[in-house]
């Protein structure tokens, strides 16, 4: 089997409304040397042994379901493990 981790976040161009947010109350709880927050989104997916193609999967999983390309960017950690 192997697990999949996916890391969604908005691109560096886009502005993050949560992360600004979080960022400020930060700042208001004293931790001023914070100087930026990104808010993104985790996926933990197990895909069994039998797929071939897993980058292939994940990468569409991705692009059509997960992520809204035009506005996040993501990355992707595949580990084989034991069933």
């Amino acid at each position: 089997m192997y697990k999949v981790t996916v890391y969604v976040t908005y691109k560096d161009s886009v502005l993050d409304p949560q992360g600004e947010a979080v960022k400020g109350a930060v700042h208001r709880m004293g931790y001023e040397t914070i100087e930026d927050i990104r808010i993104g989104k985790y996926f933990e997916i197990q895909v069994s042994k039998d797929e071939e193609n897993v980058e292939q999967v994940i990468e569409e999983i991705c692009d059509k379901l997960l992520a809204n390309v035009v506005m996040e960017t993501y990355r992707y950690d595949i580990q084989e493990v034991e069933a």
